[in-house]
């Protein structure tokens, strides 16, 4: 069996690939539809997933980095210990002191040792000859690499801050969702009932017409009994004209309507819907009960958790403090352990040997910032101004709030007040058209007062259809302005 969401899927998929066939929709559907096609939902949807890594990204920070450098490198050179050939003095034992002395050379007359002449230093009489080449090492072609381990101790808590910005950010990501969810609710069902106006509108204005022509055909009938003038004719004749152009207009608009709420859908523009609400009969009373309260009832602290601009207003807040705790941050010293291995080929380990080799190191680094010309303080103080100007938008909206429940609540209000109003009329203007009616068969009413108490009760019904519609608006935006419209 198929679940309810597996469903609303393949009826959604239906409706978006097969646009010709007419189909009936209810608000919920609607609102569905919008939801799941509207391209703005997907990206914030994208940037809730976005700020969901970005969040893992500054946990890493936490834990230990592993990296890896390595090259190559052709030299052109050989390289070399000594600039030319070597002489080296040699020392021979020396029986009588048990220890090793230079051999040097001695005048034959004194005994004493012969001085060079340049550098004024003994003579030796043995040498050891050591060729340049003797220590030049081929380095054309060098291989070498190393690992570093770095683990952060102190960061002065930036790492902590950033870990907190990411965190607050994915919040406020999916709460900008939230709230482009709501807008688009908002929206749709402001167009689904533009439609279910239009369309008993309608129906209204068919009816009208079909009073006209009812009368238009009396008329008649009356003028070739000499009951009528041709004048009167002509009266009704413009009055129907002038009802089928308004049947017209509200066709059109009708026609507009519906592509305005397809679009809003996601669906192309010429989508054959039929709304559910749209068959209901123009003269029952089939409007919602009306739950308001006036606005000094609600409790304001519980609308302001429930919005979602009031909550990203307070994400942007503790982002603003975790930034300023960065920018402090620079100002402190930071502290880290250090843990590494390198090697290369020729290895200056082993006598420039075509090996690999290597060693091991570890230690600490630790960097304490002295002098920035207050760069970094400054950069704080503007940090902390920016967290106090966020908290100054967060009044002001709440503020605004105030001042929209109240708004939303009393037009809510006013608007179940004029749709009573409406429905007394449309009984007044039902009693009205009957006794002119019934006045004109019996030869007491004229003609302009059958048209005028038919003007009445297109009047009186067109303000009861306004009057539901605006109920039903008003009370999709007071429940958006409290924060409780779902979806």
């Amino acid at each position: 069996m198929f679940s309810r969401k597996s469903l609303t899927l393949i009826v959604l998929a239906l409706m978006c690939t097969i646009p010709a066939i007419s189909q009936v929709v209810t608000l919920d559907s609607c609102r569905n539809m919008a939801l799941h096609n509207n391209k703005q939902m997907r990206i914030l949807a994208r940037k809730v997933e976005q700020a969901g890594y970005q969040k893992d990204e500054a946990f890493a920070a936490y834990l230990p980095s592993i990296d890896f450098t390595g090259g190559y490198l052709y030299n052109s050179k050989k390289i070399s210990m000594f600039d030319s050939d070597q002489y080296l003095p040699v020392k021979s034992f020396d029986i009588a002191t048990q220890s090793y002395q230079f051999d040097v050379v001695k005048n034959p007359v004194t005994g004493q040792p012969v001085l060079d002449p340049a550098t004024g230093q003994p003579i030796p009489s043995q040498v050891a000859y050591l060729p340049k080449k003797a220590l030049e090492y081929d380095i054309h072609n060098v291989f070498f690499g190393a690992v570093t381990l770095t683990q952060p101790v102190f960061m002065g808590g930036k790492i902590v801050a950033l870990n907190k910005i990411t965190q607050f950010a994915e919040k406020l990501a999916a709460t900008m969702h939230d709230r482009q969810a709501q807008d688009i609710i908002y929206a749709v069902d402001g167009a689904y009932w533009q439609v279910v106006s239009l369309k008993a509108k309608e129906k209204l204005c068919v009816s009208y017409v079909d009073l006209l022509d009812t009368l238009h055909n009396n008329v008649k009938a009356m003028i070739r009994q000499g009951m009528a003038t041709e004048s009167d004719l002509l009266t009704v004749d413009v009055k129907l004209n002038s009802a089928n152009v308004d049947l017209v207009k509200v066709r059109d608009g009708l026609v507009l309507s519906r592509m305005a709420l397809a679009q809003l859908c996601g669906l192309s523009p010429d989508t054959q819907m039929c709304l559910a609400d749209e068959d209901l009969d123009v003269k029952s009373s089939h409007l919602p009960g009306n739950t308001t309260m006036p606005s000094n009832q609600y409790n304001m602290q519980e609308v302001y958790d429930r919005r979602d601009d009031i909550r990203a207003l307070e994400l942007g807040i503790k982002i603003r403090e975790q930034q300023a705790n960065v920018a402090r941050a620079s100002m402190m010293p930071n502290l880290a352990l250090v843990a590494g291995y390198s090697f290369s080929n020729p290895n200056v380990f082993n006598g420039f040997k075509k090996r690999f080799d290597g060693q091991w190191n570890v230690g600490a680094m630790l960097t304490i910032p002295l002098w920035h010309w207050g760069g970094n303080y400054n950069k704080y103080r503007a940090a902390k101004v920016e967290t106090d100007i966020a908290r100054l938008e967060l009044d002001d909206a709440k503020d605004l709030i105030d001042l929209q429940v109240s708004q939303a609540a009393f037009k809510a209000s006013e608007a179940v007040k004029t749709y009573e109003m409406t429905l007394s009329n449309i009984s007044k203007a039902d009693d009205n058209l009957r006794h002119a009616q019934l006045g004109y068969r019996e030869g007491v009413m004229t003609t302009q007062n059958v048209m005028e108490a038919q003007t009445a009760w297109l009047k009186a019904y067109s303000e009861k259809i306004d009057a539901e519609i605006d109920v039903r608006l008003c009370d999709v935006y007071l429940a958006k302005t409290l924060g409780t419209l779902t979806y």
